[in-house]
């Protein structure tokens, strides 16, 4: 399963990085390679200053070693001895209307236990609802096909629930799927390639409507200050960057997913009534969007 899944993902990245190419139009991805001390390494895939992505990284990594046993405890399985292979992607476009996507899909060993996770959520700043709606009807669509091991309202509640800051209870984006811990059937696998391949379905789409849309520099400053947020969830929650980060990756990868341009203001209030407002008011509410008309 190691050897299909990292056959798999390889490829993945490579069509996810041509796609994004062509609807940039101008700018490339920069890639390095590198290789982890105690095992493994990768491809970090990382695009900036385009026309639509002012930042966004793509990476593949394949790595095995030992976890420390006070991490080894933390995670399903058995002994120290571990395997991980993945893609992994964030992209930040440059125009508040085109929102920040995340998204990424790995298998995993420790031990006798082996599983699939994954998934990919919309971080948008001024919400369009037929694009949320379109998110995640592909994702509902990919779910519902593989319905033996992909339950979609179970994986959107876990979206919901795990891209969530605590600290400010407040939702980090509009949602998608997450899971975690799926055992590594052929069934799971076969449902992991779809969801992996329904990526640029889910995303380019809305890219497309919004790009070439004009904005205004207070658009702007509220997407800049808005990026914090994205910041604080990634420092704090998120199981990749933790997982990356106790098991010796490579720092540079991990954090690609950081914004280029972040705002941090004391106390910052959107006035009441505006788009801004809306957004944490309305649009960061977990909603059944996939059954919704747009």
């Amino acid at each position: 399963m190691h050897e299909r899944a990292s056959t798999y993902f390889r490829g993945l990245q490579d069509r996810i990085c041509a796609a994004l190419e062509s609807a940039d139009g101008t700018a490339r991805f920069r890639e390095d390679t590198w290789t982890r001390p105690g095992g493994g390494g990768g491809r970090s895939r990382v695009i900036e200053n385009g026309a639509v992505f002012e930042k966004g990284g793509v990476n593949f990594s394949e790595v095995f070693g030992s976890f420390t046993p006070e991490f080894a405890k933390q995670m399903p399985g058995d002994g120290l001895a571990f395997t991980a292979v993945g893609v992994s992607l964030v992209l930040h476009p440059r125009s508040p209307l085109v929102p920040t996507v995340h998204a990424n899909f790995r298998y995993l060993t420790h031990g006798a236990k082996a599983w699939f996770g994954g998934g990919g959520d919309l971080t948008p700043y001024y919400p369009f609802k037929e694009d949320v709606i379109h998110f995640h009807r592909v994702w509902k669509k990919v779910c519902d096909a593989h319905a033996t091991v992909a339950d979609h309202a179970k994986m959107k509640k876990e979206c919901d629930d795990y891209f969530h800051l605590k600290h400010r209870n407040e939702a980090r984006g509009v949602g998608g799927i997450f899971f975690d811990y799926l055992d590594a059937t052929d069934a799971a696998f076969a449902f992991v390639q779809a969801a992996g391949d329904a990526f640029l379905d889910a995303y380019l789409p809305v890219v497309e409507r919004r790009k070439a849309l004009n904005y205004s520099p207070e658009q702007r400053f509220f997407q800049e200050y808005r990026r914090g947020r994205y910041v604080e969830f990634n420092l704090v929650y998120d199981r990749g960057t933790v997982f990356g980060l106790k098991t010796d990756g490579r720092t540079e990868s991990i954090l690609m997913s950081l914004p280029p341009v972040v705002r941090y203001i004391y106390d910052y209030r959107p006035a009441p009534g505006s788009p801004e407002a809306e957004l944490t008011e309305h649009w960061l509410k977990p909603k059944d969007w996939a059954a919704m008309e747009g």
